[in-house]
């Protein structure tokens, strides 16, 4: 056991440092390859040139007045598709009649590409923030509903029949071993989802708003901004990688028992 830890402390340390050299090392190589003529800085600036407009608008309040409009439309779409999606998927991977019901529809329609149904939600809701909200929910309900269902019919049976030996029946048996067990596919699912919000949001962005990450891309490239383009292409990376850190460490937080995938043996 000893042995086991002294070498788990090295082996977080390397993969933590490989992680944070990878992208750096892929911008210089970009950079290089710009400054040396082999890539076009009309279509691939320079990442310097990109990080220097990065902070012009942000010092000048114009990124932050795409950026916080889109994080206000993410969040409460997320919410509004993943809370009835946890709530829903826990139901039927634990009533086997609500699962046989339901799933056929969940078959049927999960394949839509979520973004498609945009100029429907358009024509219901019109160009509001209603559209652009739903629309994000929708994408962000499938994902948390499959995952959370998955993850409630792959518990163990040992599982439960441990918490029915104590004692646990019931209401009492989902809250102490159903939900617990089921967690780390909760929050598999919340990741995929808050990445789809992303994905979403910017096409939604594209055709019914006029402001937004998504509308600043759009817009830039229209008006052939390529450096524009590229600091909202950053943005949503960031954000992307910033929530997907944050969920990870409330996954950390609630279950320190469930080993990630990421970290290294």
């Amino acid at each position: 056991m000893e042995e086991q830890r002294g070498h788990s402390g090295p082996s977080e340390t390397l993969y933590r440092l490989i992680s944070t050299a990878s992208p750096l090392l892929f911008l210089l190589f970009w950079e290089g390859l710009v400054q040396v003529g082999w890539l076009d800085y009309r279509f691939f600036p320079p990442p310097s040139t990109v990080l220097t407009v990065f902070g012009r608008l942000l010092l000048s309040g114009e990124l932050w007045n795409h950026l916080s409009i889109s994080l206000l439309r993410v969040l409460a779409g997320f919410a509004l598709g993943a809370l009835p999606a946890v709530a829903l998927g826990l139901l039927m991977g634990w009533f086997r009649g609500l699962h046989a019901f339901i799933d056929p529809l969940v078959a049927a329609t999960y394949p839509v590409p979520k973004i498609a149904l945009l100029p429907l939600f358009l024509i219901l809701f019109g160009l509001g923030e209603t559209t652009k909200i739903v629309t994000i929910a929708v994408a962000v309900f499938f994902l948390v509903l499959i995952s959370t269902v998955n993850g409630v019919r792959q518990i163990e049976p040992v599982l439960i029949e441990a918490g029915q030996s104590y004692g646990a029946r019931g209401w009492r048996l989902f809250y102490k071993v159903i939900l617990p067990a089921s967690l780390p596919a909760i929050f598999t699912g919340l990741r995929l989802g808050l990445g789809v919000a992303l994905l979403v949001i910017v096409g939604a962005e594209f055709v019914a708003a006029n402001r937004g990450i998504g509308y600043l891309i759009w817009i830039s490239w229209s008006t052939l901004a390529v450096n524009k383009m590229y600091v909202g292409l950053v943005t949503i990376a960031l954000l992307g990688l910033l929530s997907t850190r944050g969920l990870e460490y409330l996954r950390q937080r609630l279950m320190p028992w469930a080993q990630d995938f990421h970290t290294p043996r």
